[in-house]
């Protein structure tokens, strides 16, 4: 990180062992991304006065170039965060989470997902068993009654949007 690690407690003392606890997983965070700019880390405990049952809050703020990444471990959402530790553990498991996910993205590693072929029909054999579509980028797709896998070829018609895997074949593709 280029910048010292901002440690916050609101409405709880600071502990010497927390903060060791948060900043030997904030440390762990540069393995993930070396270009961390700075990193803020809020540790809230409830106001009300309970000697049992408190759930505690974390959240952090991470700055990276170009964005700021931010994650908060919301106390009435999960009653294992009734110890500091846990919801320490859980926030910056989120983080690590999130940093890699940037990450990816950044270096344009993120899923793609290609539009499956398709077309419409432009032409429909019935006597003869096949037909042939017409793909958007203009090329002509032949297909044949036994080829279709979830319509049956008399429900066909001139127009309709069809999907398909192309093949190599003595008609044509």
């Amino acid at each position: 990180m280029k910048l010292p690690l901002e440690i916050n407690f609101r409405n709880l003392a600071p502990s010497e062992a927390i903060e060791t606890a948060i900043r030997k997983r904030a440390a762990k965070l540069d393995r993930f991304y070396e270009d961390i700019m700075r990193c803020r880390v809020t540790i809230e405990a409830p106001h009300r006065h309970q000697h049992k049952g408190k759930l505690y809050s974390v959240k952090i703020d991470v700055t990276v170039p170009n964005d700021e990444l931010v994650v908060s471990r919301a106390p009435d959402r999960d009653h294992s965060h009734e110890d500091v530790y846990v919801a320490i553990r859980d926030a910056f498991d989120a983080m690590t989470r999130r940093i890699e996910d940037y990450v990816r993205v950044r270096r344009g590693q993120t899923k793609t997902h290609e539009t499956p072929p398709h077309g419409r029909i432009s032409e429909i054999y019935p006597m003869l068993d096949y037909g042939r579509i017409a793909t958007p980028d203009g090329r002509d797709i032949y297909f044949h009654r036994n080829s279709l896998l979830n319509a049956g070829f008399d429900d066909l018609a001139v127009g309709d949007e069809v999907r398909f895997s192309e093949e190599p074949g003595d008609q044509g593709p």
